[in-house]
Order: structure tokens, then sequence, then C-alpha cells
């Protein structure tokens, strides 16, 4: 009997908060040109890169929104592992339980150009490299040339949102249509977030 073809994942990890309308469109773009099974949102619990920055909404709270986000997206899920396991976040063992949990399984890491470039600051970056395939969603006209980084770079429609243009927009009492799904926005909402964000 012929052996069934190794799941094809991709990841598109984040801190979330909140997500928006940039997240799923880069989720389905990847999903879409690199014919995925599935695309999950993974969700940080303690993203040590960003941690002191800013206060970081609950991790509970943003695994809802990630999830509201994409509801009824088929190929689109969410992975909350790494708010299970707690403690800082590092993909890099993420990625080593993907592993064994599923062997065959074909990893694809989704980052943006501005966080290829980073990823030799990440916790064992080798590591990261080995166990997935960096995927670069090119949001210009043309690839980055990004040096000792080798990925597949995946063309997206531009979408001129990000997540602090969000906070800021709830800061200052003005919509986030066109920024966020309705669902994402009733949760920010309901648990009042970003109202103190400048």
């Amino acid at each position: 009997m012929p052996q069934p073809a190794p799941e094809r994942l991709g990841l598109l990890g984040g801190t979330f908060d909140p997500p928006h309308l940039g997240h799923r469109g880069a989720a389905l773009a990847v999903l879409a040109q690199l014919g995925l099974h599935r695309v999950d949102l993974l969700v940080a619990n303690d993203p040590w890169q960003k941690s002191g920055d800013r206060a970081v909404s609950p991790a509970a709270v943003r695994l809802e929104m990630a999830r509201a986000l994409v509801t009824d997206t088929p190929g689109l899920g969410v992975d909350d592992r790494e708010i299970r396991r707690g403690g800082p976040t590092y993909t890099a063992d993420t990625l080593e339980d993907i592993r064994r949990e599923s062997p065959n399984t074909e990893i694809f890491l989704i980052v943006g150009a501005d966080t290829a470039g980073r990823i030799h600051s990440w916790h064992r970056p080798e590591v990261v490299l080995a166990l997935s395939t960096l995927v670069i969603v090119n949001r210009t006209d043309h690839a980055p040339d990004i040096p000792g980084v080798t990925g597949v770079y995946v063309q997206m429609d531009p979408v001129n949102v990000s997540s602090t243009v969000i906070r800021q927009r709830v800061a200052a009492g003005e919509s986030l249509d066109n920024f966020t799904t309705p669902e994402v926005a009733r949760i920010i909402a309901q648990n009042n977030l970003y109202k103190a964000q400048q």
C-alpha cells in the first residue's frame, strides 16, 4: 500500500494583540501558493522578545481573538500549545514538540521579511531553520535579500494594517472596520482592551 503524503503544515506565530486582516491574508496567501493542508496561527504565551516593551494582553484573550479571526475560514486554525506549555515562548521548542508528535509533517514557518532578518537573534535559531522551511511573506514588489537566510517567498496583496495601529485606533475611539473582523472587534470591546494605549 502506498504511504500517504506527509501533511504540509504552515505555522504563523505571533503575539496577536490583536490579530488582524493582515495576519489572515498572509495565512491564506501561503496556504494557496504553497499548497499546504492547513495554516495554524500559533499564539505566543510570553513573547520574550517583546516583554518589557509594553503590557501584553492576557494569553487567554489573545487566543480567543485568534480563534475569532479564523472562524469559518477553511484551511486556517489556531494552535494553543505555547500557551498550554507556559513560560517564555521559544519557536524551537514548539517545532521540536510538533516533530515528536508528527515526525512526517512538513513544517512551514511563516514570517515577515523584517522578522526573517532577525531570525539569528532567536533562541536556538539553528533548530528553527533545521526543523522548518522558512516562508517569507513579502508585502512589496521585490523580494529582499536577507544575508544568511534561505527561504521560500510568498507574495501577498498589500494590507495596510498592524496591531499597533489597531491599538491606537481603539484608544482614539476610532472604527476597526477593514482592520480586523467584527468578531475580534467585539472581543476587544468586551474586554475593554487598549483603552490606555497612546
